[in-house]
Formats: C-alpha cells, structure tokens, sequence
C-alpha cells in the first residue's frame, strides 16, 4: 500500500508519516520499483499505535519509547500523564474563571481591561494592605465581578479585609446565592465567613436565608444567623438566641439581643417564659441558669419582674444574688 493510501485509510497525513518515519517512529516495510514507500499490514497497525499513545497525551519520543523497549512498563508513565492533564485541566479552569471575571466587567478599552485585572490580582495578594485596597476601590474604579468577592471573602482571614469585602459586597447588591452555597461548605470556617457576609447584606432575600440558616446544623451558623435577625428585629430568632444563653455560645450578645427584641409587651414576656423554662428545668446546668437569671434584666414586662423576684429566693446561692441585685437595678429606673 503506497503512502497516499495509506494516509487516506488511517487519517494521517502524508506529511505527518514521512515526519514519523524521519524520528524513526515508522519504517516501511519495503519499496515499490519506482521507489515509493509500500506499507505492509505490520506497518498499518503500527501507526494504529502511534496514534492511539498520542490520544492519551505522550509525547512522540515516548511513543517511540513504548513501542521498541520490550521492558517498557505503561503504569508509571500513564500515572504521570494523569498528573499532568489534573495540572493542566486546573491551570486552564483558573485562567477560564479569570477571563470570565473579567469579561463581566465589560471593558470598554484595553485600559478598563488591565484595570480589571490588576483588581482581581489584588484580592490574591498576600498583602493584606493590598487585598483591602482592592476590596474598597472595587465600587469606584472597575467593579470587580460579585463571583471574585464571594470567593475572596468566603477565604478571607483577616477581619479588617473581611469587613471591607463585606462592605463591597453590600455596595454590589449580589452575591446571595454564592454565599447561599458557602453555607453547605464542609469547612467550618467557609459557612462562618458565610453566614456573617450574608449578615451584611441588605434586602429580604439575605434575611430569608438567615431565617432558613436557624435549622442550620452547625450551631455556630444558627448562632451567627440569630444574632442578624434579632439585630433586624426578627422574632423567628428569639429561640436560637435562648438556645445560646443556655449553652454558653456568645451568650452576652445573644442576652443583648432578646433585649432588643423585647420592644413590644406580648414579646417581652414570651422571651422571659421562654428563658423562666429553662430556669425551671432541672436539667439546666447552674452556669445556665446563672446565665438565664443575667439575661432577664433586660426584658421588661411583669413576667421578667415575677421571676426575678422568685429567683432571690433560690436555692443557688449565685442565682439569688444575681436576681436581687437585677431587681435592685430594675427598681432604681
């Protein structure tokens, strides 16, 4: 079989098996009287091989390697290949994500492109000065696309930078649905960072997710959403929030809370009743129930009063020192 053939049956160019031949890939089995290179079957199923290594990604040395060394072994070769193609996959999804980035940016010159880019490199920079610098002029010069800002605060350490990519986040009006996911992240540290970023945000929509973050099962997520709402003036909060009294979880600032929540008679006193439950619950703890008694000075109402007044004659010594003295307070406003 002469090469035009050859090249027809296999679909590989002429040019391609005389370049084959020259690296001494392949060698023709024989020669036509006229001199014209004649593949044999030998020969065909050869460049079969030739072009079956190269689909998965060797090398043309390599190839010539595998075919002639009888000792030759594919495992670790190929187990270098798969290391290879991971790096060059991950390289090429980040330079993707980069070039989206900045197409959302839509620059309107090669200027506002670098511009664009010198942003979203800031916010890697292992500067902190320069990370925060990148997150307040985001608003100002090009905006930096929502997607960069929810990555970069969802992996932010430092609270100075965290607090000025939540601020830039607030400015842009997006990210809800981002941080949404940051919530199921399997690191702790990921659906803090979340949830205290949607906590910054304005409008019904981060709110309904700290509402659906109360059945959260990480308690710090419960914690961090309870807090926001009962900020917002949110009642759904109010059962977190004695939750967090009782265990001990930022327990002053959720006590501040339900005091903030208590603006109107029929609140104040179901948080008093809820928190008098626990009081009276024999398996609370006496840190809890010291922390219980703390948290009703500053619920007003009848209810909160009753049982500060019950609790200056309990058992505890701690708990009826800690009511007496509320009261004293209580009655000296």
């Amino acid at each position: 079989m002469l090469i035009g053939e050859v090249a027809r049956r296999s679909g590989v160019s002429a040019r391609m098996l005389r370049h084959y031949e020259s690296l001494g890939l392949l060698r023709p089995s024989g020669r036509t009287g006229s001199g014209y290179r004649e593949y044999r079957d030998e020969d065909i199923r050869r460049i079969f091989h030739i072009e079956s290594l190269r689909s998965m990604g060797l090398s043309l040395r390599e190839i010539g390697r595998a075919l002639d060394d009888p000792g030759f072994t594919p495992a670790q070769l190929v187990g270098d290949l798969i290391e290879q193609t991971r790096a060059r996959i991950e390289a090429e999804t980040e330079l993707l994500t980069r070039l989206r980035r900045i197409d959302a940016t839509e620059p309107a010159s090669w200027d506002e492109a670098l511009r664009a880019v010198a942003l979203l490199q800031a916010l890697g920079s292992p500067s902190e000065d320069a990370r925060q610098r990148a997150a307040l002029s985001s608003a100002d010069e090009v905006p930096v696309p929502v997607e960069a800002l929810v990555e970069a605060a969802l992996s932010e350490t430092e609270p100075n930078v965290a607090g000025a990519l939540r601020w830039a986040l607030a400015r842009s009006g997006g990210g809800t649905a981002l941080l949404a996911r940051g919530l199921d992240s399997p690191a702790a540290e990921v659906r803090e960072r979340a949830v205290r970023t949607l906590a910054g945000l304005p409008g019904e929509e981060p709110v309904s997710l700290l509402r659906t973050a109360l059945a959260h099962p990480d308690p710090v997520v419960r914690g961090r959403a309870a807090l926001a709402l009962g900020a917002r003036g949110e009642p759904e909060a109010i059962p977190t929030l004695v939750e967090m009294v009782v265990d001990g979880r930022n327990d002053t600032d959720a006590a501040d809370a339900l005091g903030t929540l208590a603006a109107d008679a029929a609140t104040a006193d179901g948080i008093a009743a809820g928190l008098v439950a626990h009081l009276a619950d024999a398996a609370t703890a006496p840190p809890a129930r010291g922390r219980l008694t703390q948290a009703l000075a500053d619920i007003p109402g009848p209810v909160a009063r009753r049982a500060l007044a019950d609790l200056t004659h309990d058992p505890d010594p701690a708990v009826a020192l800690t009511a007496g003295y509320l009261r004293r307070l209580r009655d000296g406003r």
